[in-house]
Parts: structure tokens; C-alpha cells; sequence
């Protein structure tokens, strides 16, 4: 039998209105009556749930987390995995829960949040991503509620975000690879509708255009963050001619371009990829990456939020985390 608040308040001698106040730690009751109430709590082994909590103190200590992801590629790709793994250590350690959910889209991204805060679940929100004309920050700015993106967005003024500097981490791969010979780099990206994407391709054109190199706009493809699309995108480029190099923004974007070299090419074209999956080890040829730290960006919005969240003084609005060349074989 479950036990509730009117069994701690028999216990303790009290009216269940005043356990409630006592679990909302409001300051008209005195200390010998909240020394009462949780005594009973302790006796009866009596925890109130984290939606009774914010029924009576307007808290949660629950973190809203938005996936952009359907159902079946939420698991897929382990960046989310090790983002939600950091978010979760910083989380429990300051004591907060973490509640989340996946869209297919985000305009569905936008009215998950609504529900989210209209019933009064979260205190705060967890974006993943950053796009062009984000319509989930043009929402969470509007209605003033605090949240935390994973990403820079186009403004920052005022919101609190963590990234990395994927122009420079994109440049100083393509600048490597340059200086080893490799002058007919191809670029298989993320959509730009991602402001992840957008950096990662500047850094690219940058780099060329740096030692002089002309951008072939025909080694320019756009894929899905996902190894089939990978494959496609590279048979596409291998229609028009075979580079030297390719870089990614993605390591499964990756795992598709190597496939499709085995099949199509025996040359030696350096392939690099991006996030340092665990996966990127065990490739044939071992996959080069660059490690994003996706553990530290999920750790840190986390810290970001739950410092807002507790009215920290002096408490920063964003961190860049540090990124690093992984090199194996896929770059010999």
C-alpha cells in the first residue's frame, strides 16, 4: 500500500494542508511542527514526487531536454547519447531530474515546449540544436522562460549557450589536409538549416580559399546525419570526379563515404568525420574524427541552466568547448 500525505499527517498529528506547506518549506510554519512532519516522513519512508513538489512550490527540479530526432534515429546517432550522459551528471549532482522528448519537426519542437511549461513540468528548458531563424529560441525568448542551447544561435544577446568553434575546428582539418598533399578536398555536410552546419561549411570554403585553392562546387554535397545518406552523397561526388579528401560534419555521414570508396575507388582518399563516436575506431580503414566533447557541451548547458535557475551571481552565458583532431588510418 502506498503511503500518503494524510498517513504522514496522522503520524505526526497534523492536517495534510500543513504536511503540504511543510513540503513547500513555507516559512509560516514553525520548526518544531516541519521537525514533526518530517520525522513522520522519514518513518514512514515517504518521498513526494518531483510533480507534487512543484504543485506546491512552483519547482520542479526538472530540466526539460528537446531531441530533434523521430523515434527510431533518437538512439542512432551517439551524440545525443553522450549529450544527454553530461547533462545528466551535472543534473543529478545538483539534484535535478531530467524529462525529454524527441520531434519530427520543429514546429512539433515548439508545441512540446508549450506543453512542457504550460503544465507546469519544468523549470527550465534544454535545446539541442541551433538553426536559421530558430522558431523554438523565438518562442522561449518571447515568453521569457530560461533555457539553454546546445549551439550557437545567430543572436546571442542574452541567451545562454555552449558550442564549440566549429568554424575553426573545420578550418584546422581542411588546413591539415592541405598540408599533406591533399588540394581536391570534397565537403559532405549537414543541412544548413543548422547553424552547426553553416559554421563547419564556412570553415571548409575558408581554409581552401586561404591557400588558394578554387571551391568546386561539384565536391559540395548535402546529407542527412546518417550513414546511407553519406553513401549517397559520396556516389554523387564520384559522378563527377574523385577527390583526394573528403570531410564531413558527421562521423555516420563518415561511416556511408568510406563505404562507398571501398566500392567505388582503390585509391587513397583521406576521409575525415566529426563527433569521435566510439564506432570510429573500429571502421575499415579506422575512421580520423574530430572529438566535439559532446559529453562536456551536455554537462555544461546543463551548469549554464541550473546556475540561471538558482540565481548564481556572476554566473557566465556560454562556454566554448575545446575540440581535437583524432588521426587514424582514414587520413594516411
Amino acid at each position: 500500500m502506498s503511503i500518503t500525505i494524510k498517513d504522514v499527517a496522522r503520524l505526526a498529528e497534523v492536517s495534510p494542508s500543513t504536511v503540504s506547506r511543510v513540503i513547500a518549506d513555507n516559512p509560516k510554519i514553525s520548526n518544531q511542527t516541519k521537525e514533526k512532519v518530517y520525522e513522520a516522513m522519514k518513518e514512514l519512508n515517504y518521498y513526494p514526487n518531483a510533480i507534487a513538489r512543484s504543485l506546491a512550490n512552483k519547482a520542479t527540479k526538472t530540466l526539460g531536454l528537446i531531441l530533434p530526432n523521430t523515434a527510431e534515429d533518437l538512439f542512432v546517432n551517439p551524440f545525443f547519447i553522450q549529450v544527454m550522459r553530461g547533462i545528466s551528471l551535472y543534473a543529478q549532482k545538483k539534484g535535478y531530474y531530467i524529462m525529454y522528448t524527441y520531434s519530427n519537426n520543429e514546429e512539433e519542437e515548439v508545441d512540446f515546449i508549450r506543453n512542457f511549461i504550460n503544465s507546469k513540468w519544468v523549470d527550465g528548458i534544454i535545446l539541442t540544436t541551433a538553426r536559421k531563424n530558430d522558431k523554438c529560441i523565438s518562442f522561449l525568448n518571447e515568453i521569457k522562460h530560461p533555457f539553454v542551447v546546445i549551439g550557437k544561435p545567430e543572436k546571442t544577446d542574452g541567451i545562454l549557450w555552449v558550442d564549440n568553434d566549429n568554424f575553426h575546428a573545420m578550418y584546422s582539418v581542411v588546413n591539415y589536409l592541405i598540408h599533406k598533399g591533399k588540394r581536391k578536398i570534397a565537403f559532405i555536410g549537414g543541412s544548413r538549416d543548422f547553424n552547426v552546419s553553416i559554421n563547419r561549411f564556412n570553415g571548409y570554403k575558408s581554409a581552401l580559399e586561404n591557400c588558394g585553392i578554387n571551391i568546386d562546387e561539384n565536391l559540395i554535397e548535402e546529407a542527412d546525419f546518417t550513414e546511407i545518406s553519406g553513401y549517397e552523397a559520396m556516389k554523387k561526388i564520384f559522378n563527377y570526379s574523385t577527390p583526394t579528401a573528403v570531410v564531413t560534419t558527421d562521423d555516420l555521414i563518415a561511416f556511408g563515404v568510406l563505404k562507398a570508396i571501398e566500392e567505388v575507388s582503390n585509391e587513397n582518399i583521406s576521409v575525415v568525420g566529426f563527433n569521435n563516436i566510439p564506432l570510429s575506431a573500429y571502421q575499415t580503414p579506422t575512421l580520423s574524427s574530430v572529438d566535439i566533447n559532446a559529453e562536456k557541451l551536455g554537462y555544461f548547458a546543463a551548469k549554464l541552466l541550473i546556475d540561471k535557475l538558482g540565481n548564481k551571481k556572476d554566473s557566465i552565458n556560454s562556454y566554448i568547448v575545446e575540440t581535437n583532431l583524432i588521426e587514424r588510418e582514414s587520413t594516411n
